[in-house]
């Protein structure tokens, strides 16, 4: 495949083509930007050496995702607290993922720092774990501080009843690459459990580049999507995961 930047059709979503470089969308559209995949030659024990500058995914010490260990978890003092709004968007098959861009969907209140949320995507299997203990689906929730630092929600999905939140999303999923505008405006509000209670990490992009300096809440508590949704992406991108990552003595917290 190659690679190629998709260019939004409305000047108000010009800002998330720059965003599509390398922001944990799970496609990097930078032209003349390496191919890399999820299998075989170009997958994720190779992409280190597809192209230099995706050398942190082969070097990178504080890498996503992680096998979060929850015993070894130490209290963080800050929740996390959300301003999310309801917003126009687009829904973007970018070759590696299905993404939401938002044009103003609010912020979150992250360690005590105010980001933006830019986006979302999925990933099926989960990226992360919990003690080992891996789900079938998840979210994450991309954010962009004041100062350019990322930070990202995580939101573990299990099967079972059908997730209303994402019905609309999952009804006009994009077969192939291209993007659709949503039908109507998205709270990211209503993806989240009831509880935000989270474990927290440092690391990085999970897709190339793999640039570090990437704050994770993992939210604690599952929510649910029906088989039917799951077999949806799944007929899309059969799996688009990174392997779990070596935790390398990093510190977790978790908070409430």
């Amino acid at each position: 495949m190659n690679s190629k930047s998709i260019k939004p059709r409305n000047p108000k979503y010009s800002f998330f083509a720059g965003l599509a470089v390398a922001m944990l969308s799970g496609g990097c559209f930078a032209d003349g930007a390496a191919h890399w995949g999820y299998e075989g030659k170009v997958g994720p024990s190779n992409w280190g050496a597809l192209e230099k500058e995706f050398a942190a995914c082969k070097v990178g010490q504080m890498q996503a995702p992680i096998d979060i260990p929850s015993k070894a978890a130490t209290p963080a003092t800050a929740p996390i607290t959300t301003k999310y709004k309801a917003s126009a968007g687009e829904i973007i098959n970018n070759g590696h993922t299905i993404q939401v861009a938002l044009a103003d969907g609010g912020s979150a209140l992250l360690g005590g720092v105010d980001y933006k949320i830019l986006q979302f995507h999925f990933h099926t299997p989960a990226e992360e774990k919990i003690d080992g203990k891996g789900f079938p689906f998840n979210a994450h929730l991309v954010h962009k501080s004041a100062d350019g630092k990322l930070a990202v929600i995580g939101i573990l999905f299990n099967e079972g009843s059908e997730n209303k939140s994402i019905k609309d999303i999952f009804a006009n999923l994009p077969a192939k690459e291209g993007k659709v505008a949503l039908k109507t405006n998205f709270d990211a509000a209503s993806m989240l459990p009831s509880s935000l209670a989270y474990y927290s990490y440092a690391g990085s992009l999970t897709t190339p580049p793999c640039s570090e300096g990437v704050s994770f809440y993992i939210l604690k508590t599952p929510v649910e999507l029906s088989k039917d949704q799951l077999n949806a992406f799944k007929k899309i991108f059969k799996m688009n995961a990174r392997p779990i990552q070596p935790l390398n003595g990093r510190k977790i917290t978790q908070g409430s």
